[in-house]
């Protein structure tokens, strides 16, 4: 009787898992394709809107807490960067997709007192920095190989 619960709970944890998985590829996400952009809205609860800009388009989403979400896609319709700013981090593992896992392992060589700063990856094939304080965080992510050649750094302001 003892071991019903645990693997009860082990079930609704896996089933969790499970479903966060689902959630984490639906959406678009950095190198990803453009029409996971209203997967995102949907699931974010967020408005959504986008605006052509050259080479490239700006999907920007207002979350309900007034934090903004923009994913900008290139001619070929992949998401090749994403910024982030508002009250609280957005799920970092849907935003930077396969990604995630180079970020994580990137900050994981870091010993604990560097572990305090911000998090970035600086990298040929990958950018990404993070930083903010409590009460507001921000980040950018970028893949300079599918960005537009007419693309700046600036942009992602």
């Amino acid at each position: 009787m003892p071991l019903t619960r645990p693997l009860l709970l082990l079930g609704y944890g896996s089933l969790g898992a499970f479903c966060l998985l689902l959630s984490a590829n639906a959406g678009a996400e950095l190198g990803g394709a453009m029409t996971g952009v209203q997967v995102d809205r949907a699931r974010l609860n967020a408005r959504l809107q986008s605006v052509p800009s050259g080479s490239h388009t700006i999907h920007q989403m207002t979350l309900p807490n007034g934090a903004g979400v923009k994913e900008f896609t290139n001619a070929n319709g992949r998401v090749y960067a994403v910024t982030w700013s508002g009250p609280g981090k957005p799920d970092l593992r849907s935003l930077l997709g396969g990604s995630f896992a180079r970020f994580q392992a990137d900050n994981a060589r870091l010993n604990p007192r560097a572990r305090r700063r911000p998090l970035q990856v600086n990298r040929p094939d990958l950018v990404i920095q993070t930083g903010g304080h409590m009460g507001y965080f921000w980040g950018v992510a970028y893949i300079p190989a599918l960005a537009p050649t007419d693309f700046a750094v600036t942009d992602l302001q």
